[in-house]
């Protein structure tokens, strides 16, 4: 469970994230959708420890993230490129996390084959081609799967579907879902797409200047109330 309690953070004395109570419970894939500047990053990196709070807290499980490196052990996220190393291969990078979370490379191994699909031969096997020379798209993979690939209890992904092909969206989908449901994982996906968000999400907040102001459970209503909502708003900035 991730539970965040009057969590504070402002720059230059403008509040970017006012949030009171928030808690996510384990198995959920919660969504969170918002408009440029919403809040949407702010919150995620606060999760992961890596901005620090003005006030407020955020705990996992028992742990309290900005007090505590024990949570790191069952956490994997992929925010953006800043999270790759672009000068080494694909494979010298899955060689880093697994030393990380201490894989052997038989379990690497094993455990990358279930992307080969996903990655569809241009990640792998690529003689001596750094991270830094791949397309966005490809890049994006390598990131998510970095992620993935350490089967984590908590995963944190930051609009995962950027850059990727039709069916890469698709398989990344399915690979989420099916995790979720093998390992009763939680997943926090932000993302600006609601398609995406409905089609995997259990449950979705709407975050809006740092507050959420709205928190759906997905009965197959969500994407109605997610259009009606954005719709009326753009109604508003007019």
């Amino acid at each position: 469970m991730i539970k965040v309690t009057n969590l504070l953070k402002s720059y230059h004395k403008k509040t970017v994230l006012n949030i009171s109570d928030l808690t996510i419970n384990d198995g959920e894939i919660f969504g969170l959708v918002g408009n440029n500047g919403a809040g949407k990053t702010t919150l995620l990196r606060l999760m992961l420890d890596l901005i620090r709070a003005d006030s407020g807290e955020v705990r996992s499980g028992e742990h309290i993230v900005a007090r505590s490196e024990d949570w790191k052990d069952y956490t994997a996220s992929y925010l953006d490129e800043g999270f790759l190393i672009e000068y080494l291969t694909p494979e010298e990078f899955f060689s880093f996390i697994a030393d990380e979370y201490r894989l052997t490379k038989e379990v690497m191994d094993q455990r990358l084959s279930g992307f080969s699909d996903f990655f569809n031969g241009e990640v792998l096997g690529q003689t001596r081609k750094y991270i830094r020379d791949f397309s966005k798209g490809n890049r994006q993979k390598i990131g998510v799967a970095s992620a993935l690939i350490t089967e984590p209890g908590i995963l944190i992904l930051d609009e995962p579907f950027n850059s990727l092909d039709p069916t890469s969206q698709i398989l990344l989908k399915r690979m989420l879902s099916d995790y979720n449901r093998k390992n009763g994982a939680i997943i926090i996906i932000s993302s600006h797409d609601l398609n995406h968000v409905t089609e995997i999400c259990t449950r979705i907040a709407i975050i809006e200047k740092g507050i959420i102001i709205r928190d759906l459970q997905n009965n197959g209503q969500a994407m109605t109330e997610l259009a009606d909502y954005f719709s009326a708003r753009q109604s508003w900035t007019r």
